[in-house]
Parts: C-alpha cells; sequence; structure tokens
C-alpha cells in the first residue's frame, strides 16, 4: 500500500533513487585514427580491429 507523500523523508526517498543514476558506457580510442569507438568492435572510421582491416570505408572507395 502508498505510503502518505510527507510520510518518507527527503533523504530516504533520495537514497532508494542512488541506484537510478545512469552509467557512461566504456569507450576507448582507436589505435590507428584515434576515433572514440565501444571496446571490441571495428572501428566505423577506418574499418580497422585488432591492427588489421576488417571493413572497407567510403574513405577507402574513392
Amino acid at each position: 500500500m502508498a505510503v502518505p507523500f510527507r510520510k518518507v523523508s527527503k533523504t530516504r526517498k533520495r537514497m532508494r533513487r542512488s541506484h537510478n543514476a545512469l552509467e557512461v558506457a566504456g569507450v576507448t580510442k582507436c589505435p590507428k585514427c584515434g576515433e572514440v569507438i565501444k571496446p571490441h568492435r571495428v572501428c566505423p572510421k577506418c574499418g580497422e580491429y585488432k591492427g588489421k582491416k576488417v571493413v572497407e570505408t567510403e574513405k577507402d572507395a574513392e
């Protein structure tokens, strides 16, 4: 059953909500081009993963 509005203190309410904060996603830099990417993924800018060319980018197609 719901508790009346004034019965729960501000501190108690905020303590309950302390786990609701958003977390920053972990990001790394691409060792080749320096673009910020998520770890364990192909870099969308240069198309490299673990030092190997995996995907052809628009820049390479020219």
